[in-house]
């Protein structure tokens, strides 16, 4: 790596981790969006895709709350069908949003491991984030998975998705990229909040083990994680207070200093919920990182269930996505309040 490149990956760092700003995943797989379009009665076309992410991308005042936009590989390679006919990435950063790249291709069982899996797309990865680069990329990511169940996670699932990581993170660097590296552990399950922390702390030792193996160098890269929290059937639900102290302990235990950002995952939360608790996370102070969001369902949520499919909800749609977008950059200054939660424009229509 050049001193040109490390340079230009630690402002691209500096900037996605900017002061009140978060990042927006929209990196949904083909699957996973087209079983959200089919609640909603969408038919899931490249098309319908494209006119989707366009509104998300072109909402009016979204930098002001967003750095970055994490694309899919359709997304990144598509043009803009209203106005100026450009690419994705040039629209993005021309509202000086970057654009980054999910560069996994997903998760598959892993041999003799029942209910555990590895993430694919390693093979090729050289030449294709070279190409991502060309379309304008300028950050990564890769998400891991890890299940907690009787007996599980095992270490081998744990240490084989580590390795991903770390081999994702080392070819991301050697192209001049910023990694965003993603161990999530699932909310699925009855799992206690103490449970939790224990795996999401031994996951995330084991990745920062495996990085340091292959020469990553912490100060370019991200890290995206979940918060911990009890699993979704655990009878005991933590309130905020105990999510963020569980949090914050695990990540000092497990995560260097040298690591400039880390970004927390929705994973399944509501968009309420995961506001709430993010606000609670980064009201402490004294932290070696820098702290944000990198939402998916929780930022677009409502604006897909505004919008519909219809071109005359996309005002209000995109008014939706700027309202959650603005609660969780309150959130990440540790400014959030259930008044700013009121100023919803669904609120408003209802309650003037």
């Amino acid at each position: 790596m050049s001193n040109t490149e490390s340079h230009e990956m630690e402002s691209t760092v500096a900037a996605l981790m900017a002061v009140g700003k978060g990042i927006l995943a929209a990196d949904e797989s083909f699957p996973t969006i087209e079983k959200r379009f089919k609640a909603l009665n969408i038919s899931s076309t490249e098309e319908n895709r494209g006119t989707y992410r366009e509104m998300l991308f072109t909402t009016p005042g979204l930098s002001d709350f967003i750095s970055g936009v994490i694309l899919f590989d359709e997304t990144i390679r598509q043009r803009r069908s209203h106005g100026v006919p450009i690419a994705i990435p040039e629209a993005l950063a021309r509202q000086a949003i970057i654009p980054g790249i999910k560069v996994d291709l997903g998760t598959m069982a892993l041999p003799a491991f029942a209910g555990e899996k590895f993430t694919q797309g390693v093979d090729g990865l050289r030449e294709k984030l070279a190409a991502y680069r060309e379309l304008g990329a300028r950050f990564t990511k890769w998400r891991a998975v890890i299940a907690i169940g009787e007996s599980l996670p095992t270490t081998t699932c744990i240490e084989a998705n580590a390795r991903a990581l770390a081999l994702f993170a080392a070819l991301s660097q050697e192209a001049g990229l910023v990694p965003i590296v993603e161990p999530e552990v699932l909310m699925d399950g009855g799992h206690t909040l103490a449970r939790c922390e224990e795996v999401t702390s031994a996951t995330l030792k084991t990745v920062f083990a495996a990085l340091f193996d292959h020469r990553v160098v912490l100060e370019a890269i991200l890290l995206k994680t979940g918060m911990v929290l009890p699993g979704k059937d655990c009878p005991q639900q933590d309130d905020v207070r105990q999510v963020a102290e569980a949090t914050l302990r695990c990540l000092r235990r497990a995560v260097p200093a040298a690591v400039p950002g880390i970004v927390f995952l929705s994973g399944g939360q509501s968009d309420v919920a995961a506001t709430e608790r993010l606000n609670a996370i980064c009201q402490r102070s004294g932290l070696p990182w820098r702290l944000s969001f990198s939402f998916g369902r929780a930022l677009q949520d409502a604006a897909l269930k505004t919008w519909k499919g219809s071109p005359a909800n996309v005002a209000e749609a995109q008014a939706a996505l700027l309202h959650r977008a603005k609660c969780n950059s309150l959130a990440v200054q540790g400014k959030y309040s259930e008044h700013a939660e009121q100023e919803s424009p669904a609120r408003s229509k209802t309650h003037p």
